[in-house]
């Protein structure tokens, strides 16, 4: 079968600042380690308002209203500077504000566990009936509780509370008494990633002028589990997220792998597309609440806002060959396999020069390289550094080594070849697929030829394995060609070969 194409984006994000404190873990395990600490006293003053997330120069990147190499006329760093002309929409999503996702989450709901204040809910459910992919679903929210219910819950049933303003306005109840992946804080999550999910693949469907019946599959690959105590991680956030949707002749699974997960996803995308399994096929994750704040002591240490404010989604079509969008070479594909080593040349000979090689290509045939495309902003204050930067530098040092380039171009390897990180620190967001919004125009109606998404996982965190991991793979421009291998021989042409085997054959047998 022919390659399949990457035919769609949606990038979303979610500003939640109350979840900040609340939900993200850094805040939460120092709200119990020390409650009366100088940080959390602090944390409220740090904290961005709506306007000041819409206008960041890295987030409008993440929506597409200003590119990566936009971002390069930006001088660091770039909290402190607003983006003219900032929009809430972008050409692949929005960044949508805390009150308008927390209504998200009572519509994504299927077991009333939210409970939402009656006074919020009125508030809120103009702003969904006017939210041009949510107007039908403002009913869902019905009336709204009263308050002192929810204290209630939160007080007596062991509710997470849910805040807008700094005030308990709901609540998601937890869904039985004693099963810890069915309490309300794992239910919390889990919602989370149901709700940001569907609102990637919502935006995914209208900016692409998909026909959502024509789902086929769905796989979903952000860093959370969802199930009970007898399986907890037995999923499926993609069923659940495609019957939101209403992609109704869609089935799906959901793939983790930690930050490689996207990645991983992508290969599998265009692995069904290409065996002829499924036509389309959409990959979707949803954010992560406990990656909120994480690196916030260190921005306030140096009184910076903390950035790490806001919760992040992606969905992709994969679909097969329609001739003009950009290919997924399946036949080039980088694996951080078991017995690769954690050294950081073997790392990126895995990931980058093995696949390059089986398509006889140079590392300077790929025009861009898409690895984890975290925002140095954030980073680099936290002691982590420029992290897209130091892969650009590694993957460079190879070329030399393979003298595919000059020790003289090693500076400009990243600047040409490379990009500024741009994406939320939400774990899986970051790795890779940022780029492929850009990356299918780049490779349509752009200059460039070929790009490489690479994304990498760390495996250890579970505890099972001190191993990481790795994979990637090569888009290319579309030639325009859609046949199949072997299409361009005619029917009589087979007729006639098989005809000639089997006369091959006969006289065979009758030699014997």
């Amino acid at each position: 079968m022919s390659y399949a194409v990457v035919k769609g984006t949606g990038y979303v994000l979610v500003h939640t600042p109350d979840m900040i404190y609340h939900n993200g873990t850094t805040q939460t395990t120092e709200k119990l380690t020390n409650p009366d600490s100088e940080y959390l006293k602090k944390l409220p003053e740090h904290i961005r308002p709506y306007e000041k997330t819409v206008n960041y120069a890295p987030n409008q990147v993440y929506i597409g209203n200003i590119t990566p190499e936009n971002l390069r006329q930006y001088e660091m760093p770039w909290y402190d500077k607003d983006v003219a002309e900032a929009n809430r929409f972008g050409k692949y999503g929005e960044i949508m504000p805390q009150d308008e996702f927390i209504a998200l989450l009572k519509i994504s709901d299927a077991f009333d566990l939210v409970k939402l204040d009656k006074n919020f809910t009125a508030s809120v459910k103009s702003k969904i009936s006017n939210h041009p992919l949510f107007k039908e679903d403002a009913a869902k929210l019905k009336e709204g509780e009263e308050l002192e219910e929810i204290e209630k819950y939160v007080k007596e049933q062991h509710a997470e509370g849910l805040y807008q303003d700094g005030k308990l306005i709901g609540c998601v109840k937890r869904a039985h008494d004693i099963d810890p992946n069915l309490n309300a804080h794992v239910l919390f999550e889990n919602l989370v990633v149901k709700a940001s999910g569907l609102l990637a693949f919502k935006h995914l469907v209208d900016k692409n002028n998909i026909d959502v019946a024509a789902i086929d599959y769905v796989i979903e690959c952000s860093e959370e589990a969802c199930g009970d105590m007898n399986q907890r991680g037995g999923g499926n956030f993609a069923k659940a997220i495609a019957e939101a949707a209403g992609a109704v002749n869609a089935t799906g699974s959901d793939t983790r792998g930690f930050c490689a997960a996207p990645t991983h996803a992508l290969i599998q995308a265009a692995s069904l597309v290409q065996a002829g399994t499924y036509e389309n096929v959409v990959v979707v994750a949803g954010g992560a609440t406990a990656k909120l704040g994480m690196n916030g002591k260190d921005h306030v240490k140096k009184g910076m806002p903390i950035l790490e404010d806001v919760l992040g989604g992606f969905a992709v079509l994969v679909s097969k060959n329609d001739g003009i969008n950009p290919i997924l070479r399946t036949d080039l594909v980088g694996r951080h396999t078991v017995g690769t080593g954690s050294s950081p040349q073997a790392v990126i000979t895995s990931l980058v020069t093995m696949p390059l090689d089986k398509g006889g290509l140079k590392i300077t045939d790929i025009d861009k390289y898409s690895v984890e495309m975290q925002n140095p902003d954030i980073t680099k204050p936290a002691g982590a550094g420029d992290v897209p930067e130091a892969n650009y530098k590694m993957i460079a040092a190879l070329g030399v080594k393979r003298n595919e380039l000059e020790r003289s171009q090693l500076a400009e390897f990243g600047e040409k070849h490379g990009m500024p990180g741009w994406a939320p620190t939400q774990g899986h967001i970051p790795s890779g697929v940022p780029y492929l919004g850009f990356a299918k125009e780049d490779l349509t109606t752009g200059t460039i030829n070929r790009a490489m998404i690479v994304g990498k996982g760390s495996l250890f965190l579970g505890r099972m394995t001190n191993l990481f991991d790795g994979v990637s793979i090569v888009m290319e421009r579309n030639t325009g060609k859609t046949e199949t291998a072997g299409a361009g021989i005619s029917e009589e042409a087979v007729k006639n070969m098989i005809a000639e085997a089997m006369r091959d054959f006969a006289s065979h047998l009758l030699k014997a």
